[in-house]
């Protein structure tokens, strides 16, 4: 089986980097191993100190896909700069953000309002399931994410309301729409500066301040942006900003708050200080 050993100066933990909740399509099997699926491909590994084992992909894309390229010591200095967020990255050490697909990404965070990561699971699986294509691994059937043509389609708007996906279903089918009409639209925000680039994301239907924030991190890598929810911004009102109201709604001002404040206080990194605060909550 194929296998990778990990540079000693460049930490990297497969759990902590599958198991915080950026990703919703792997899943840990009893013996350690992850299994998940990226694109067309079922892939399968397994974290044994220093060695990386896994099936499914080349090296170059399993690289690539954990991010294994970045200098994660330079990034973690760059955010380590108080107690809270140093006992955060001790306890964390080694999460990368991994570089996912973008249109997958981007539907999946319309899915993810207002939701739990167990509900969001069932959805984007539910999708894959209804308009995918299957993937065999071993005696395993899984289903590649659809491409946004097939979610287009003249009646795929009632197919999609079978997906139990409640009010977002007509942002996914819209976002589809618009997704399969500008085939160059990845490209498009992959080379905006940050700032426009959420300005553009957000004209997708159903995506907000939050879920541009982390399709740019997640599907982008632009590690300026900062997702805020009811988790970073609990974090950020008792360690950081303590004028930050106690009120259930999130409010623009305040959304807009915390992101320039984490700019100016973790760096250009503040997208990885984000998850690694978000990983280490307690709660």
């Amino acid at each position: 089986m194929p296998q990778i050993t990990l540079d000693k100066d460049q930490p990297f933990s497969l759990d902590q980097t599958l198991g915080c909740g950026q990703v919703f399509r792997w899943d840990r099997a009893a013996d350690g191993w992850w299994c998940g699926v990226v694109g067309s491909r079922v892939i399968r590994c397994r974290q044994e100190g220093a060695t990386l084992m896994y099936e499914g992909a080349d090296e170059t894309f399993i690289r690539h896909y954990f991010s294994l390229d970045l200098d994660l010591g330079v990034i973690l200095a760059a955010i380590d700069r108080d107690p809270f967020i140093h006992k955060a990255i001790e306890r964390c050490r080694g999460l990368r953000l991994v570089r996912q697909p973008a249109w997958e990404c981007l539907c999946s965070y319309i899915c993810a309002t207002n939701s739990n990561i167990p509900m969001i699971r069932r959805r984007i699986a539910t999708i894959a399931q209804q308009f995918g294509n299957e993937i065999r691994c071993e005696d395993t059937v899984r289903f590649s994410f659809p491409e946004p043509a097939k979610l287009s389609c003249t009646g795929k708007e009632a197919m999609l309301a079978g997906c139990k996906l409640g009010y977002r279903t007509p942002y996914v089918f819209n976002t589809a729409c618009e997704v399969a009409a500008e085939k160059d639209w990845a490209k498009t925000i992959a080379a905006l500066p940050y700032e426009e680039a959420r300005r553009q994301m957000m004209k997708f239907s159903g995506i907000g301040p939050k879920a541009a924030d982390c399709v740019l991190l997640f599907a982008f890598q632009k590690y300026e942006a900062f997702p805020v929810d009811v988790w970073i911004r609990r974090i950020l009102r008792e360690h950081y900003i303590t004028t930050l109201s106690n009120d259930s709604a999130l409010t623009g001002w305040e959304y807009d708050t915390i992101r320039r404040f984490a700019r100016q206080h973790f760096s250009e990194y503040c997208g990885y200080a984000q998850e690694y605060l978000y990983a280490a909550r307690e709660g």
